[in-house]
């Protein structure tokens, strides 16, 4: 219990009310600022943290300018959901306001700020050499500093955290509970002679960079992998190490200012760059920049982009600080610098990210030349976030560290559910009252590891809202592990169709009920008649589903290795075609041989996907032949486009069957970047023409667009013109990936329409 200075008594004319603010109000300094605020207006009374959120008992002539304040002045970190204020009797000789002990009596229902990366006025502290915690890689205070990643359950207090077992000093603990100082319950504050230290000093990890190793460094979620970004040698060794293919890594630079002589930013991005979530950002590399020849061409191979990212932790700000020479005070940050650093997760074979400092000595040594840990747990595992600017807007490539607190707020009150997500990019939800609460990034799920933590993310999930499922939604496929998992969990079971699921899950964040038309553009999801879909129009209307048009099939030759190797997609369309002896000369006997295979209908199943026919594009236009990791040569054919243009009469649309054959036919004799240009603008084009009826039949003028391909933003936006062009309003995926690790939003909401308002309430949670 902490005790405010005297306050006068106001006499017999005394006004009390209770306050009960629910939303992000714990461990993001609220009861602090509500202590400032009751004495700004000479109140007496009390706060506490309790399962619902903060409760306040506030008495004085009036209380009204203590409400209007107390919405208009939050805390950086704090968001309010709601504020009821019910008047009570005035208690008489009430001389003091007061911070009390946090209190749980039952199930709880508040939330848990995210970890926030650190403030300006921690970073002066950090740089300053007269404060005490010069130079100290774990200082916080109430608006910075880890917490979802360090909370075992709620309330969010030091107990419940990996802090608890270091006993803050004398000096700590008086900031702690001094009510004006900006750590007042901090609960992971800490100094150099009371906290958590590292294993490997500073300068060593710097010296050993500059070096050309590669060192593995924990940061808040887990561990990195940094290197030298303009070290080819060594960005080429971490690749090799790593297993990485093509696929692109991120580079962490010390500010804005260094960001731009690398990529080409607008306000949007920096906006999210300097967010206290400090994700990853993709970005448009600017290949006019001195700079630009800098960064090792390994970094991100034949990509028009790069993802960029800010230091999220006071140890990532002082790695900077010493590479580049210990500059003083905080000018520094805001100058360039050629200081660049690839910064990529440190997940060996696709496992999930390692979090242990003697997991990361076991499962790392063969990649890394150094282990860099620290004695501070991380309880919860988190990537990094992945965001990229899309249409006008944020849309997650991947929810991360600082995501997962933040609940999706649904149109109205559902019963509780969980969602188990599918196979690829696999992520969970659990709803509680009128929000929906997707996990942070699992993973693939097809090691024994990566089920590991998809089921201790459900556990935590689960246990740090308190709440217990009604009912469980699962994709509609039989054979994935999530599938098995939903149905052994002996709670009603529903199978949610794919594609339904990533439309839902637009729907849902746009808080959209009732008829709407969707299109999921998608690479493979098992549809209601056993084929492979993927590039489906869609009549949604709640917990059911109408097809009312797809894309034509093309045969995946080879199964599901025409998903790796896109000339084989080409060779798909070429076939169509009635092209055999192009495809003789292209690929010789294996592609005569496959060409056989499908006039027998051998090996070679019907797929709608989006992506499939992205890949015969690529094949088609020699962009690649085989891609190192998922959508690589998509990606790679998006770099490529310059202005997409429409290539009017290149498509058919028979009883609501979009066939783009007539398209690819075009491309055989294009160069990768006309076709590129041609592709995707036609490509959107027809698609607007294919929904357009569908839409307009509905009644919204609305339609909801989601799936793994609209990451893509040169189609996206020739989508959104499209439709606009036509006065149709497009709802786009901005709370949740679009594709999979989104698809367990779109589940939790048709399973909980499913289940009906009547079982609102009848179990916990809801």
């Amino acid at each position: 219990m902490t005790n405010a200075p005297h306050i006068a008594d106001a006499g017999a004319l005394l006004a009390r009310a209770r306050v009960r603010v629910r939303g992000l109000v714990q461990g993001v300094g609220f009861r602090p600022f509500v202590y400032q605020l009751a004495h700004r207006y000479d109140l007496t009374g009390w706060v506490r943290n309790d399962d619902a959120g903060v409760l306040i008992e506030i008495q004085g002539l009036t209380t009204a300018p203590f409400l209007r304040a107390l919405e208009a002045e939050l805390p950086p970190l704090a968001r309010i959901d709601a504020v009821e204020v019910a008047p009570i009797t005035a208690r008489a000789g009430a001389r003091d306001f007061r911070i009390l002990h946090s209190e749980r009596t039952a199930r709880v229902s508040t939330g848990i700020g995210p970890d926030a990366a650190p403030c300006r006025a921690c970073l002066a502290e950090l740089f300053d050499p007269a404060d005490r915690r010069y130079r100290y890689p774990f200082l916080n205070c109430t608006h910075c500093g880890p917490r979802f990643t360090i909370t075992r359950q709620l309330p969010y207090d030091r107990a419940q955290t990996s802090m608890a077992s270091f006993v803050m000093c004398d000096a700590c603990r008086r900031e702690y509970e001094d009510p004006l100082d900006r750590r007042f319950h901090a609960q992971p504050t800490a100094c150099a002679a009371c906290g958590p230290h590292l294993t490997m000093p500073i300068e060593e990890i710097a010296a050993r960079l500059r070096a050309g190793e590669v060192v593995a460094i924990k940061g808040l979620g887990g561990f990195h992998i940094a290197c030298d970004a303009t070290n080819a040698e060594t960005v080429s060794r971490l690749r090799q190490a790593k297993q990485r293919d093509g696929k692109p890594f991120a580079v962490m630079m010390a500010g804005t200012a260094s960001l731009r002589a690398v990529v080409s930013l607008d306000d949007r991005e920096v906006a999210l760059l300097e967010s206290i979530r400090r994700p990853i950002v993709i970005a448009r590399r600017d290949r006019a920049s001195n700079m630009y020849p800098r960064l090792a061409a390994g970094v991100a191979p034949d990509l028009a982009w790069v993802g960029v990212m800010l230091p999220s932790s006071p140890l990532h700000y002082l790695l900077f600080h010493e590479l580049c020479g210990r500059p003083d005070g905080l000018e520094w940050l805001d100058e360039p610098n050629d200081v660049a650093l690839v910064m990529t997760s440190a997940n060996p074979g696709g496992e999930p990210l390692v979090v242990d400092d003697a997991d990361a000595a076991r499962r790392l040594g063969g990649i890394c030349d150094a282990v860099a840990g620290h004695d501070r747990a991380v309880v919860v595992r988190c990537d990094d976030p992945v965001v990229r600017v899309v249409a006008g807007g944020p849309m997650f490539v991947r929810r991360g560290r600082g995501c997962v607190t933040e609940g999706i707020t649904l149109a109205r009150e559902v019963p509780c559910v969980l969602a188990v997500g599918a196979y690829l990019k696999n992520a969970v939800c659990l709803t509680r009252g009128d929000r929906a609460y997707l996990s942070q990034h699992v993973g693939d799920m097809d090691d024994g590891e990566t089920y590991r933590f998809f089921e201790q993310t459900i556990a935590h999930l689960r246990s740090i809202l308190d709440a217990e499922p009604l009912a469980v939604a699962h994709d509609l496929h039989p054979d994935l592990l999530s599938t098995s998992y939903a149905q052994a969990l002996g709670i009603p079971c529903v199978a949610v169709q794919h594609h339904h699921a990533h439309v839902a899950a637009v729907l849902a964040e746009h808080r959209r009920e009732g008829v709407h038309v969707g299109l999921a553009l998608d690479g493979v999801g098992l549809g209601t008649d056993g084929a492979p879909w993927g590039g489906e129009l869609l009549r949604v209307d709640g917990a059911s589903f109408e097809r009312v048009g797809h894309l034509a099939a093309l045969p995946l030759p080879g199964g599901d290795a025409a998903a790796r190797e896109p000339w084989r997609m080409a060779l798909s369309a070429l076939w169509r075609m009635g092209r055999r002896d192009e495809i003789g000369r292209r690929w010789g006997d294996k592609g005569r041989a496959l060409a056989v295979a499908l006039d027998c209908g051998v090996n070679a199943p019907l797929a709608t996907g989006c992506g499939r026919w992205f890949d015969a594009a690529c094949g088609i236009l020699g962009v690649r032949d085989r891609s190192g990791y998922e959508g690589e040569a998509p990606m790679v054919l998006e770099s490529l486009v310059q202005r997409p243009r429409v290539l009017q009469g290149t498509w058919t649309i028979d009883r609501g069957e979009l066939d783009l054959l007539p398209l690819l036919e075009e491309l055989v004799t294009m160069s990768p970047e006309d076709g590129a240009d041609a592709f995707h603008g036609t490509l959107a084009a027809a698609l607007v023409e294919l929904a357009l009826p569908a839409v307009r039949e509905s009644g919204t003028l609305t339609i909801a667009v989601g799936g793994g391909c609209v990451i893509n933003a040169a189609l996206t936006r020739e989508l959104v013109r499209g439709f606009e062009a036509n006065d149709i309003e497009v709802l786009l995926p901005r709370a949740a990936p679009p594709g999979d690790g989104g698809l367990a939003l779109g589940q939790a909401w048709i399973c909980a329409q499913a289940l009906g308002a009547r079982a609102l309430g009848a179990g916990a949670g809801g």
